[in-house]
């Protein structure tokens, strides 16, 4: 609409329905923003609704809206949508012009995630909340919605926009970080929930200010969020004071909203009790997570580092309730709490679930670097320092308080993370690097003497707690006047790591050491695997060596092998070559990082190299993998898996139908190959027979016969697996092969020998009398000794 005038919302809505299917983008945002700026809200509130769901898409998926997950850099539309999206742009003010006004829009109970559904449907108050007071009972129905505000209902639409199916247009492709939601949700990050500065004022005002959802005292405390409490009812975190009230508080609603929007629909799709009821086999998984779902909340883990440790210094040692005359900001505040208490146990029961169940291939690289994200808070300050200048750096004591209020995120997914590597291929360089990123991670200076005390804290026997308050570690003055100062820092501590495994895993958990002498078993099984793994790397290298001799110029001439079984088994493209080499790197230096961190005997561990290396020397590597006999042959032990995936044994697997009709070779002519097969199938149809009566004679005929009439009898017979296909009535008569003829070497070589009789004077005829002569007598030659020469 070039020139909108005022007319009933119906026509409005329709008129824009319209458009959408008929103009571009570009015009169609331009006319978005004109109705924006011109409108009232009473009657932009009526487009709302569908404006969202033709940007983000319908939650159900059917809609796919602006595509904003596909949509790249590259392509024209991007800049329009990012500019209409921007937190500053059109569509913003849209939001905030209809948040002045205090409309609702219903969201269905039904879209919520797992543990929230769950609570709502069994009459229980979500521990977030920001669902609280908004469940809307239905006149007529089943379906239970929620009303949320236009800012609210805004987020949930954006962060939900991440977990619907997306169905990529054929030949659409691209990386996710590069997408318009990514950046989107970049962008949004970066101006709600600032490093630097406050958070920008909204840049539509109606009333003198943006009214917030519900007003509320500003005196309320971020304590209580994120403690267990026996109350059903949790504090209300929001700071959602009136119009009237200081403007830093004002406007730190749309920060916490937007963060606990992506926290709760990015993360919160386990709860304690549904991780513990996963662990059955006959229990069907609640989400799955894709790869694109886990860097979006990689970044998120990443900017909330970067704004958590953005914090002051002299507010970050500051107690909530501690009295003092500079009272902090309440996105001071917001930052000091923001991860322990909106993130931590969401993301652990996230994490904890990727690890157990993500499949063991490269792609778990994402969800590893998630949680390395997490446990190193230190790479996100405003100290540049420059990682590659200095790799000996230790970690600084003030990230030890971090540590022990995250210890179950440090030891526990590191021993699910253990768990993984010893079932995983680490011959492949891209699973062999994982597991050098975790033991570099962990060997860092001072981060495994912080373990090692948290748990030792933990460890402490429960009488240290008989005198302690439900929140006393959070204020210091509450510890009893009778224990020393020293005494009491330590009680805090002690409490502080129980109240977070306890908080984590339940009263009842049984927490197993991460330097325990149960896991220091698991871990000397890690470096065995590792060093099998090491062995099969320097054998897939030695062998693609002596390919690469063998392909040599000198191959052209026939001297090399064309046997298609001649690939080593497990030498795929990605573990060849310079892949091989970066494998052996990344497995040699997790093994000097793991005796570092679990302080490893050098010596018993060079030992214990050496020998299974001696032990794969003497022709392990030759048997076969380990099996046990079943009804329909041999079955495959848990060992025999293992020593596969390695590649420290394998089954002998080669082909085994007609070597007439396999792939057609790069170095062959594929014109030449089709030809020769049937001329060679026309004589051996009509003189096969004849050749049969030849090859079957036991003189001197006979032997020179089956030189050059391919007999498949006289070969090797190859032991099948049990479930090949027999094929008594296969063709096993012997038939002349012409295809070598096809062969690019046989060709230049017989160019070669062309050129050398021309060089001789000697003519075309001449020359293909000597080569026929010449190929003769060499038949001559194998049929009187060749079968000594094979014996030898």
């Amino acid at each position: 609409m070039a020139a909108p005038t005022l007319q009933q919302p119906s026509y409005l809505l329709a008129n824009l329905k319209a458009d959408s299917t008929t103009k571009p983008l570009l015009q169609r945002c331009q006319d978005l923003v004109k109705i924006i700026d011109e409108y009232p809200a009473k009657e932009l509130h009526l487009i709302f609704p569908w404006l969202v769901e033709s940007v983000f898409g319908s939650l159900d998926g059917v809609i796919a809206g602006w595509n904003l997950r596909l949509l790249q850099s590259r392509s024209n539309e991007y800049n329009i949508v990012m500019e209409f999206l921007n937190p500053s742009g059109p569509m913003m003010k849209l939001v905030y012009k209809l948040q002045a006004e205090d409309y609702k829009y219903e969201i269905p109970v039904s879209y919520l995630p797992g543990p929230v559904k769950a609570c709502i449907q069994e009459g229980v108050l979500p521990d977030c909340p920001l669902f609280h007071n908004k469940l809307q009972f239905p006149l007529s129905g089943l379906t239970l919605s929620l009303a949320l505000n236009p800012f609210e209902y805004f987020m949930f639409s954006l962060a939900y926009c991440l977990i619907t199916p997306k169905n990529s247009p054929p030949g659409q492709h691209g990386s996710s970080a590069d997408s318009a939601y990514f950046v989107l949700v970049d962008t949004y990050l970066k101006y709600f929930l600032p490093s630097e500065g406050s958070v920008a004022p909204s840049p539509f005002d109606s009333r003198g200010s943006v009214s917030a959802p519900s007003p509320r005292s500003s005196g309320v405390s971020f304590a209580g969020y994120g403690v267990h409490s026996p109350s059903l009812l949790k504090h209300h975190i929001f700071h959602q004071p009136s119009v009237n009230a200081d403007p830093s508080a004002q406007e730190i609603w749309r920060s916490e909203t937007l963060l606990q929007m992506f926290v709760e629909i990015w993360l919160h799709h386990y709860s304690l009790e549904m991780y513990q009821k996963l662990q059955s086999p006959q229990v069907k998984e609640p989400f799955t997570p894709t790869e694109e779902h886990v860097l979006v909340v990689r970044l998120l883990v990443k900017h909330l580092h970067a704004f958590s440790n953005s914090l002051k210094p002299e507010q970050l040692s500051a107690s909530p309730s501690a009295h003092s005359h500079t009272h902090p900001s309440p996105l001071e505040e917001f930052k000091r709490v923001v991860v322990q208490r909106f993130v931590q146990q969401k993301l652990y029961l996230f994490l904890q679930h990727c690890f157990s169940y993500w499949p063991l291939d490269a792609s778990f690289r994402a969800v590893l670097e998630t949680w390395l994200s997490y446990i190193q808070p230190w790479r996100y300050t405003e100290e540049k320092s420059n990682p590659q200048t200095d790799p000996n750096r230790a970690v600084p004591d003030k990230w030890e308080l971090f540590v022990q209020e995250n210890l179950l995120i440090y030891t526990k997914l590191f021993q699910v993370f253990l768990n993984r590597a010893i079932r995983t291929d680490l011959v492949n360089a891209k699973n062999a690097l994982m597991v050098f990123r975790v033991s570099k991670v962990f060997a860092q200076q001072n981060l495994t003497e912080m373990i090692q005390k948290g748990e030792q804290l933990f460890l402490e026997p429960e009488h240290v707690l008989h005198h302690r308050q439900p929140r006393g570690y959070l204020t210091p003055s509450q510890g009893g006047s009778y224990l020393s100062s020293r005494q009491r820092v330590v009680t805090d501590m002690v409490f502080r790591v129980k109240s977070h495994v306890y908080a984590l895993e339940g009263q009842d958990c049984q927490y197993k050491q991460m330097f325990g002498t149960e896991l220091r078993g698991a871990i000397m099984k890690l470096i065995q695997i590792i060093a099998q793994a090491r062995q099969t790397a320097k054998r897939i290298s030695d062998h693609s060596n002596e390919v690469a001799a063998n392909n040599s110029f000198l191959s052209w001439f026939g001297l090399g092998s064309s046997d298609l079984n001649n690939t080593f088994f497990g030498a795929e493209t990605e573990e060849s070559g310079e892949c091989v080499k970066k494998t052996h790197e990344f497995l040699d230096r997790a093994l000097d990082n793991l005796c570092q961190i679990f302080k490893l005997n050098q010596g018993q561990l060079t030992q214990l190299i050496s020998n299974l290396c001696s032990a794969q020397d003497d022709g392990n590597c030759k048997q076969l993998p380990d099996c046990v006999q079943g009804e329909n042959g041999l079955i495959l032990t848990d060992l025999g898996r293992r020593q596969i995936i390695n590649g420290l044994r394998r089954f002998d697997i080669q082909y085994q139908g007609d070597p007439e009709l396999q792939p057609i070779r790069s170095y062959e002519n594929a014109l030449l190959v089709r030809l020769f097969y049937r001329i060679s199938s026309l004589l051996n149809d009509r003189f096969g027979d004849h050749m049969s009566t030849l090859c079957s004679r036991p003189d001197f005929l006979g032997r020179l016969s089956r030189h050059y009439f391919t007999d498949p009898a006289s070969g090797t017979k190859q032991r099948q697996s049990p479930a090949s296909p027999r094929t008594p009535g296969s063709d096993r008569r012997p038939r002349l092969s012409l295809r070598p003829l096809a062969s690019y070497r046989t060709m230049l070589l017989l160019l070669l020998l062309y050129v050398l009789g021309a060089l001789l004077s000697l003519g075309p005829v001449s020359s293909t009398v000597l080569i026929l002569g010449a190929g003769f007598l060499y038949g001559l030659f194998m049929a009187v000794f060749g079968h000594k020469l094979k014996s030898h």
